[in-house]
């Protein structure tokens, strides 16, 4: 069987299992308020940084899913961090591997998947030596131990929107009981990213936040996948805009209504936070839920 093997485990996050279930244990338990949560989650969006700094946004994000539905398979669209992918890149059959064990790939879905939609290829190596998509999987082993995930990368190309709605299309069509998740960080500022438009500092460290990731917000809370991609690209505000965009388009193919941002901050702020870090680059990170506001208007 195809296995897809750890490659950011102790590193991103924990490679020992007691380690791993230590770790989510401290960002599952997050206080979410179920009345301010879609009656039914649909997708989300989470960041993929190194869990001592996003592992808590995530975990919102997914412990808000678990809240309201048991789910039986993850579509996870994946952000590209490397040159070469081109089309939306599915991993198609086997399993994945992380320090809780494997989980199945849904075979199934991929197939139909494959065999319905010209956007999407299977393209295995793709994935090898890309984390945004590894470091979400331990938290659905946690909360969903029976679901299955189907992992696709998503290049920040136009179609990005058209792969995820073709993706929900045959959700819909095929009755999965699927939930879809765009993973990606937000604006990267400082020195250590060549992006300082705002100069080094306080200062621009809270313009990024504050009006270079909020404009993406917005526009993600107007479900506008191909605005996202648009201001993505011209402001460098998301390495992942080809997931966000195709998480927007396959959650309105599902029936969404409803944003709902659960989370904003920044690897400055939890770092800060937890050790007194004072240093002079941030990254954004925001854990968002797309889903149907009140189920009754919807039957």
């Amino acid at each position: 069987m195809n296995i897809r093997k750890p490659i950011v485990a102790g590193q991103f996050y924990p490679d020992s299992k007691a380690s791993t279930l230590a770790a989510l244990d401290e960002y599952l338990s997050v206080n979410i308020a179920i009345n301010e949560l879609p009656e039914k989650i649909l997708g989300g969006i989470v960041p993929h940084a190194g869990w001592v700094c996003s592992g808590a946004v995530a975990g919102k994000v997914f412990k808000a899913i678990q809240m309201r539905r048991q789910v039986d398979t993850f579509v996870l669209f994946g952000a590209v961090h490397r040159f070469g992918v081109r089309n939306a890149a599915v991993y198609s059959t086997g399993a994945w591997e992380t320090p809780l064990g494997q989980v199945a790939i849904d075979e199934r879905l991929a197939s139909q998947i494959l065999i319905e939609s010209n956007l999407l290829k299977t393209e295995t190596n793709a994935h090898q030596a890309e984390h945004s998509i590894e470091v979400q999987v331990p938290f659905i082993q946690r909360l969903f131990p029976q679901a299955r995930i189907l992992p696709i990368l998503v290049p920040p190309t136009p179609c990005a929107g058209e792969v995820g709605a073709a993706v929900a299309s045959i959700i819909k069509k095929s009755g999965a009981n699927a939930v879809c998740i765009g993973s990606s960080d937000l604006t990267h500022y400082g020195p250590s990213y060549r992006f300082t438009p705002e100069g080094i500092g306080s200062a621009g460290i809270r313009w990024a936040k504050e009006i270079n990731d909020r404009g993406l917000l917005d526009l993600i809370g107007k479900m506008n996948p191909q605005a996202v991609l648009e201001y993505a690209v011209t402001t460098q505000s998301a390495c992942g805009s080809g997931a966000i965009a195709a998480t927007i388009a396959a959650a309105k193919e599902l029936g969404a209504d409803t944003v709902k941002l659960l989370e904003h901050t920044t690897s400055h702020e939890v770092l800060r936070g937890r050790y007194g870090d004072q240093g002079t680059d941030s990254v954004g990170y925001a854990g968002i839920v797309f889903g149907i506001e009140t189920l009754g208007q919807h039957r």
